[in-house]
């Protein structure tokens, strides 16, 4: 699929009714949530490749990848009415995505590749850190991720702990618009990193340093 219909499919996902603030439900904007789909599909090929969205929320990067042949394609998230969305998403879109309540550190199954936009920490501290360990704990082959670039020390760390390394660090705009109550602001702008993280220990390609990554 061309990116663009990427993009209006994924704009079609709908955010949650009643987006909770303290588990920082914010919707990947459809242009965004496509770029990590196409870098995921770049680095590692997603078609036929098994796919975790941890914090899914209504599903729009795991509707995405199932959209671009990924598959076995699973979802989770603790919100029982946001998955009931991303259930109805996933059936509107012809796509096959399984969809589980649990918390993610409750999460137990490996998969290929992990593609998450986890809680950005705004509401809670460290809300992003049983993402990421799970993440690196489950991911055979690569971690794909949004995250604050106020994270990218923390980040970086749990790779080399892990005994991972980043293919790719980028930048993005990310326009928050009014989401919760105690929003005051129309819309604001977030330091916001894309993430490319290499998991798999035997793997054959180049190394961080010789990628050309932006930092």
């Amino acid at each position: 699929m061309r990116r663009s219909e990427i993009v209006r499919a994924l704009a079609r996902v709908p955010p949650p009714d009643r987006p909770r603030a303290e588990l920082e439900q914010v919707v990947t904007p459809p242009e965004l949530a496509a770029d990590l789909l196409y870098a995921a599909d770049r680095w590692d090929g997603l078609a036929g490749r098994s796919v975790l969205d941890l914090g899914c929320g209504t599903g729009r990067l795991a509707i995405g990848a199932a959209l671009l042949g990924a598959g076995p394609v699973v979802g989770v998230d603790a919100d029982a009415t946001v998955l009931e969305r991303a259930r109805e998403a996933a059936r509107a879109a012809g796509v096959s995505v399984e969809f589980d309540r649990r918390d993610v550190a409750e999460y137990d199954r490996p998969t290929a590749i992990v593609l998450m936009n986890p809680p950005f920490g705004a509401q809670r501290a460290h809300a992003d850190r049983p993402f990421w360990e799970r993440a690196f704990a489950l991911a055979e082959r690569s971690v794909h991720a949004f995250a604050l670039a106020d994270s990218r020390s923390f980040i970086a760390r749990r790779a080399v702990a892990r005994h991972a390394y980043v293919l790719e660090t980028q930048p993005v705009a990310w326009e928050l618009g009014r989401t919760f109550p105690h929003h005051t602001r129309r819309r604001v702008m977030l330091a916001v990193d894309r993430w490319a993280i290499r998991t798999e220990q035997n793997d054959e390609r180049t190394r961080t340093s010789e990628t050309g990554t932006s930092r």
